[in-house]
This record gives C-alpha cells, structure tokens and sequence, in this order.
C-alpha cells in the first residue's frame, strides 16, 4: 500500500535575513568580504553591494540567504515549506 503524503509546514518560516543590514552586519561578524559572502548565493558583489546599501533584497534572494547561512534547522525548515507549496 502507497505511504501516506504529509503536507508540509503550512506556515513559511520567518526568513533570517530581511533588510541589506542585517545581511552586513552577519558577513562582517564572520569576516568575509561581499565577493565571498554573495558568491555562494549566485549574487555579484556589486549586487549584493545594492542590497546592503538598501535596496530591497527580492524573496528569492532572501531564501537562498536563509538556506545558505541559516542553521541546519531553519533551512530543514525552509526546504519542508518550499517543498510543500508548489
């Protein structure tokens, strides 16, 4: 007999990175520069220059964010939400 399909969270988690300061604020606290810190997220440093200067930061960017540099346990969550919501 086929498991059962569980739907995943139905809530999307609070996303760890929301404003370009708090982005600065977390590359600076672990010393890398905007090359290295933007690069693992597929975002040019001049990219990710904007958005800690302020401009907005879009969704998708934000998820790979939390993903990226969140705990195992806020992207296990991410991963379980996006995974739910096609």
């Amino acid at each position: 007999m086929p498991e059962a399909i569980t739907k995943g969270p139905s809530r999307r988690p609070v996303l760890r990175f929301q404003t370009g300061d708090e982005v600065r604020a977390y590359r600076q606290k672990r010393g890398l520069n905007q090359m290295e810190f933007w690069s693992r997220v597929g975002v040019t440093q001049s990219g990710g220059s904007r958005y800690e200067s302020g401009r907005s930061i879009p969704r998708p960017v934000q998820v790979l964010l939390h993903m990226t540099y969140g705990t195992d346990k806020q992207a296990e969550s991410m991963l379980s939400w996006l995974r739910g919501h096609r």
